[in-house]
């Protein structure tokens, strides 16, 4: 890495850091013609990932804005991260996708960041209530915002929304 300091670290110096730590087939993609860089990874480390980028001195990752689930249509689902170095005002966007076949019974599966950041837990919990993403290792996945008894995942593409809800015309 060159003679930066951690406040002005550049993203590819952060993609390196994370080269380094876990080989270049971690990352899949990338993306930085966007607001905020964002990196494609291998969905299976986004906990070692995430806990490297927080714990590691030169990144310091330590605040967990935001996670998105998104349904990308066709059968392939994802999760959006965005962190950011508080002392070094850096952020970072990370990716996760995954194929699902998009059974109902069976819900698209990621890793739970819990464990890395105590914001992961509301931010997981609206993902699966939204968009039907069952997040492994969660302490107490469930719905958030949406009654317990409501049907389905509002923000996927291929939902139907029910025409009556406990006797309430649904406009």
């Amino acid at each position: 890495m060159e003679n930066s300091s951690p406040g002005t670290m550049t993203f590819e110096e952060i993609k390196q850091i994370l080269i380094a730590k876990f080989g270049a087939e971690l990352i899949l993609g990338e993306e930085t013609t966007g607001l905020q860089p964002a990196l494609l990874i291998q969905p299976e480390k986004i906990v070692e990932v995430c806990r490297e980028l927080r714990d590691n001195p030169a990144t310091h990752f330590d605040f967990l804005n935001l996670i998105s689930a998104v349904d990308y249509g066709e059968n392939k689902f994802g999760v959006v991260y965005h962190l950011t170095s508080m002392p070094y005002r850096l952020q970072l966007t990370l990716k996760i996708v995954k194929e699902h076949t998009r059974d109902l019974e069976d819900l698209p599966s990621f890793p739970s960041l819990t464990s890395v950041y105590k914001t992961a837990d509301w931010h997981e919990r609206e993902a699966y209530d939204l968009v039907g993403v069952f997040f492994e290792g969660h302490p107490d996945l469930r719905r958030i915002l949406l009654p317990d008894d409501w049907e389905g995942y509002p923000l996927r593409k291929d939902y139907k929304a029910a025409e009556y809800y406990k006797g309430i015309k649904i406009d």
